[in-house]
């Protein structure tokens, strides 16, 4: 659902030039008899489409006039107008010419007189009647112009034409379709369509309420292509037809026909194609829908001359080749598919023994290949209908329906037939791509009610059999009805907003082909098709059917279409002109429409980008401010723009009727007393009458006035609010919001948040800290091969240095034994020997202390050593001493470490 940005501009409203496009013209005053001050004569129902676009210009029609212009000029105009700030800037003059330039030339000076161009023009028109409808072909050079019963076909200039600054109704070139066809005295036309394979878009339908389809070819160069049409088919023959051979076309006796029930059940409500883009025979199928109801479809219908996409007769081809293969070898396919099959296949070998002419295209687009229409099987295809709604078992049959509008969006471009096996890929937009391989028909009626469809059968091209042919036994004309499955229902309107003169029309959008609005006298529905769409493609194509029939079924029971209404307005303000929707880099995206006297305006955010980058979320912080307060505010919510009642600028009815009282027969009543009599009974209940006629709705006009008033008031209230609110936050974010009595500086004002930020940071660093304590604490991983061998080397040598045994009994690896037995045999051989040394120094030491006490000289040694050989030997007796004592304290206070680690 598109966001409502705002509405009507200002450079839309009065008294700015973008507001005489909508303006009301002189032929909409509405002049009532003097004696007759009740009596309204009301148009008949029909659909209002008076806006047509051409890039950012529009056409619109007032009346009988039609008015031009350029809104990015208007938009820009205006802009120019408003003051700006600072200095530097160029002139109003300069920056507009950088859009249009108009210059008075002469020959030898070449003198620039500037004169901006006004971006707007009036376009005179020989219609009599009022214009009901503008449609602009595909190539917009051709404006259809339509009254009730007429269509003018207006050659559309070029843009610079109409840039001028002459402010005189310009007058371009028209001409009148089918003077004799068309005509006040016949049936009235319901729609007009440019067909979308005409070539240069030059091929337009017209389909009256009688049921007459005719195609023309136009050129301007030949006049008869105006007058006559290329074909003509009335659609109540072509129902009971019953072979080729039979004359279709449309009668030209300008008698009244005898009564007939076709000319009830089969008046026309509305006609349209499916798209250009479109795959299968969705672009040359025509869709027409009866008031009563019933829904019809032509197809292949096609002018002499037509330019099908690149992609079109080769897929075609491919699927009428596939489809007969099937059916001939297939004895449980019935002579009436066999038939068809046969059929489509003599129109498809008839196009492929034509060799088309290649002309050049638009600008940026490939050359166009030209095709005549095939004449075989026949040039008039069958009307298949009226289609049968297969509204489902728990759907309500609503049987006093009256249709209004009808939309088709064809089904989507498929190309992987067309390319099995090839390695090269069509170049084929991916918007094309996209979508639903089921045509989409989406039926509205007076009620407001929106009925979404899928055709799930598929339209194809179909013929009647030719009355010479030879048929087959068991062949028979009487088929079952194509049927129409009814996906969804929705209510635009509600019952007490349901008026008799209430048309609702149909409206694409300009950003996806699955969404549209819905027009109607109380305001303009958005809906889009968009969140179920490309889920049930996804489960057409899905190859696994487990579940799939219960996934469809929870898709076609929820809530899938978006359902908006984008705006509501006033019942006495006039119906609705059909919206126009506008996606322009220099305006945006928005839907414009028009009453009979000023525009409707709603601009639209526009939607994001496939490749811009979403915005980061941060993730919530128990020390952070809640989420709400971190939503921007906003200062004013968007609403429709104030149109006071007529009533208030219109002339009271009491001058004229006074007049008319001066110069009838109670004429003598005004000079003379008043009595009590019938005449003066009369006379004063009539201007009584009269009075409270321009009373009660001026009365009512200025209550609502003074309503609006006062929601102006309380609106200003609310803003102030807001601004206030908003001044607060600013103030705390730039710290001018503080209680001290003197002002703090901006040095210290930084300084102070600087502090802060500090503190900040310092109490999240302890958190973190905290936190990755307890998560140490609190998760314990499992130890590594090399840790737990490590763990056992350090038992075993415990064991092994200390004498204590392993307390869970584990099995030493053999690294760990062998490491720990070398080490105690080194340690028992170092305690042998110190024992050794010490026993020896101690009976040195004892022999020493007897002699000394004997005091008697010792009895001469067998051996004489020297002193100082003896002294040398016990230095180096007590430092081995003093080695071993350090090594065995070594290995105590290493094994103590290992023990507590």
């Amino acid at each position: 659902m598109p966001k409502i940005k705002s509405y009507a501009p200002s450079w839309l409203k009065e008294p700015e030039p973008g507001h005489k496009l909508f303006a009301q013209s002189d032929d909409d005053e509405v002049k009532l008899p003097p004696s007759q001050f009740r009596i309204s004569n009301k148009a008949k129902p029909g659909p209002r489409r008076t806006i047509a676009r051409r890039g950012t210009e529009v056409f619109v029609a007032a009346g009988k006039q039609i008015r031009w212009g350029n809104l990015a000029h208007l938009k820009r105009a205006w802009d120019l107008k408003q003051p700006r700030a600072g200095f530097g800037s160029r002139s109003k003059l300069d920056d507009l010419s950088d859009s249009f330039e108009i210059y008075d030339e002469e020959p030898e000076s070449r003198v620039h007189n500037w004169v901006p161009a006004e971006g707007y023009r009036v376009i005179k028109t020989p219609v009599a009647d009022e214009i009901r409808q503008l449609v602009i072909s595909p190539q917009e050079d051709y404006l259809a112009v339509l009254t009730s019963h007429t269509v003018h076909i207006c050659v559309l200039p070029d843009s610079s034409h109409l840039t001028a600054t002459d402010t005189t109704p310009f007058k371009p070139k028209f001409w009148t379709l089918g003077p004799t066809t068309h005509v006040t005295s016949k049936a009235a036309v319901a729609s007009a369509l440019w067909h979308p394979l005409g070539v240069g878009g030059s091929a337009i339908v017209t389909v009256t309420e009688d049921a007459v389809v005719r195609v023309w070819e136009l050129s301007t160069s030949d006049r008869w292509s105006f007058d006559s049409p290329a074909l003509a088919i009335d659609l109540k023959k072509l129902a009971d037809g019953t072979s080729l051979d039979q004359d279709f076309s449309a009668s030209t006796s300008a008698t009244n026909a005898g009564f007939s029930p076709d000319s009830f059940d089969m008046e026309v409500a509305s006609a349209c194609f499916g798209d250009r883009r479109s795959g299968g025979w969705s672009s040359m199928t025509l869709w027409v829908a009866m008031r009563g109801g019933d829904v019809y479809a032509l197809c292949p219908l096609l002018p002499q001359k037509w330019a099908p996409p690149p992609t079109l007769v080769p897929s075609l081809s491919v699927s009428i080749v596939a489809k007969l293969a099937a059916t001939e070898g297939d004895s449980s396919v019935s002579s009436e598919a066999k038939l068809l099959a046969q059929q489509q296949l003599d129109w498809m070998a008839d196009l492929d023994s034509q060799e088309p002419k290649l002309v050049d295209g638009p600008i940026g687009e490939p050359p166009l290949e030209i095709y005549t229409r095939p004449l075989r099987p026949g040039t008039v295809p069958k009307l298949q209908g009226p289609f049968y709604l297969d509204l489902g078992p728990d759907a309500e049959h609503d049987d006093d329906v009256e249709l209004t509008d009808i939309l088709v969006i064809g089904e989507k471009m498929s190309t992987a037939e067309l390319m099995n096996g090839e390695d090269e890929e069509l170049d084929v937009d991916e918007v094309d791509r996209e979508g639903l391989s089921l045509s989409v028909v989406c039926l509205l009626s007076t009620s407001g009610r929106v009925k979404i469809c899928l055709d799930v059968d598929g339209v194809e091209a179909q013929w009647l059999p030719p009355r010479k042919a030879p048929r087959p036994r068991g062949f028979t004309l009487e088929t079952e009805p194509p049927s129409l499955l009814t996906f969804q229902t929705l209510d635009t309107l509600k019952p007490s907003e349901s008026t008799d003169d209430n048309w609702p029309m149909f409206s694409e959008d300009a950003t996806s082909r699955y969404s549209f609005f819905v027009t109607q006298t109380c305001g303009i529905t958005y809906i889009s098709l968009a969140p179920w769409v490309f889920r049930l493609e996804g489960e057409l194509q899905s190859e696994s059917e487990a579940g799939s029939k219960f996934r469809i079924d929870l898709l076609v029971k929820g809530n899938g279409c978006v359902r908006e209404r984008v705006y509501t307005q006033r019942n006495d303000l006039g119906p609705l002109s059909a919206c126009t929707a506008i996606r322009d880099p220099d305006l945006g995206y928005f839907v414009l429409s028009a009453t009979h006297r000023d525009p409707v305006a709603l601009f639209f955010e526009i939607p994001e980008d496939e490749f811009t980058p979403l915005a980061r979320q941060g993730s919530p912080s128990p020390i952070d401010e809640p989420v709400g307060d971190r939503q921007p505010l906003t200062l004013w919510e968007p609403r429709p723009f104030f149109h006071a009642s007529d009533i208030l600028s219109r002339d009271s009815t009491v001058p004229r009727y006074l007049d008319h009282l001066k110069t009838g027969k109670r004429r003598p009543l005004l000079h003379q007393e008043v009595r009590l009599s019938v005449a003066s009974l009369e006379v004063f209940t009539e201007c009584h009458r009269v009075v409270s006629a321009d009373i009660d709705p001026l009365n009512s006009a200025v209550a609502e006035l003074f309503r609006k008033c006062e929601a102006l008031h309380a609106e200003l209230r609310e803003q102030v609010s807001k601004t206030n609110e908003v001044r607060r936050r600013v103030e705390g974010i730039t710290g001018e919001d503080g209680d001290e009595d003197e002002p703090m500086s901006d040095n210290m004002l930084v300084k102070a948040r600087l502090k802060q930020a500090k503190e900040r940071q310092g109490s999240l660093n302890r958190r973190m800290d905290e936190l990755k304590r307890k998560l140490g604490r609190a998760t314990s991983r499992e130890l590594s091969d090399k840790e737990v061998a490590w763990m056992e080397e350090v038992r075993a040598m415990e064991g092994a240095v200390l004498g204590g045994t392993e307390a869970d009994g584990s099995t030493q690896t053999t690294s760990s034994s062998s490491k720990a037995g070398q080490s105690l045999k080194r340690f028992e051989e170092v305690r042998r020997l110190k024992d050794g040394l010490l026993s020896q120094v101690e009976q040195l030491q004892k022999r020493l202390g007897e002699g000394q006490k004997e005091e008697s000289p010792a009895p001469a040694s067998p051996y004489r050593i020297p002193t100082d050989i003896k002294r040398a030997k016990y230095a180096q007796v007590k430092q081995l001493l003093d080695r071993e004592e350090a090594l065995v304290e070594a290995i105590k206070s290493r094994v103590d470490r290992l023990t507590l680690g």
